[in-house]
């Protein structure tokens, strides 16, 4: 039985690579994005995975996403968010609008992309939701608490919604990346990207597949037993206890 996957901002980063991982395990996959309509034209000449664009922190426009991914490929039974943004700036500096658009993309958006699909999950005894934290969710980041706090909120969602449905075949988990080689890294400036990387114990930045990996087994069909954890992938840079 082939499972529907969606995986929000699923075309560039580390969304691309999931959304590629979870295509070569067999699912079939639908990656959502919010404006770059290059990339994601580029990412479907070069993956064959079908994309569909909408604002992952719009309640409305996710209903009528999910609703036309499922008339085109039936019941999704998996779900990864993964879009996020950052706007960062100190407290001081940091504006209203900063704050709002953080957590509308990095936190409203996992119940926005949860709610209208958790029913017929429930109802069919399977379901797999994984949602992307962060490693500065845990342990705070300054020039980043709109972040910060949006990521340490993707955590407590999970935690919540995994007691909702366990008795219901529906799994939820969280995973937290530390640094990874993706875009966003890369608009750091050298200098405080080499800073970054001395406090990472193995030494250097992840790589996108390594947290695709970890997805692919939050989703398998044998991992039933996992749910409402969240795994750390940040190269011991941070070790939550």
């Amino acid at each position: 039985m082939t499972r529907v996957a969606v995986v929000t901002g699923g075309t560039r980063g580390i969304g691309h690579a999931i959304s590629v991982e979870l295509k070569n395990a067999g699912f079939d996959v639908a990656a959502t994005y919010a404006g770059n309509d290059e990339a994601a034209k580029k990412f479907t000449d070069e993956t064959g995975i079908k994309t569909y664009k909408w604002d992952v922190g719009d309640y409305d426009a996710c209903v009528e996403g999910l609703k036309k991914v499922e008339a085109e490929h039936g019941p999704i039974d998996t779900v990864v968010n993964n879009a996020g943004i950052t706007r960062d700036a100190m407290l001081h500096k940091l504006t209203p609008q900063m704050w709002r658009e953080v957590m509308s993309a990095d936190l409203d958006s996992m119940f926005n992309m949860c709610q209208p699909v958790i029913a017929g999950m429930r109802d069919r005894g399977f379901g797999r939701i994984v949602n992307i934290s962060s490693i500065n969710g845990q342990k705070g980041q300054m020039g980043q608490t709109n972040y910060s706090a949006a990521k340490a909120g993707v955590i407590g969602f999970t935690k919540a919604l995994a007691q909702e449905v366990a008795r219901k075949g529906v799994t939820v988990n969280c995973i937290a990346p530390g640094y990874v080689d993706t875009d966003m890294v890369a608009a750091v400036p050298e200098k405080v990207l080499e800073g970054i990387i001395a406090t990472i114990p193995v030494g250097r930045l992840g790589k996108a597949e390594e947290i695709a990996h970890c997805v692919k087994f939050l989703v398998a069909e044998d991992a039933g037993f996992v749910t409402g954890a969240t795994i750390t992938a940040n190269g011991a840079q941070y070790i939550a206890g």
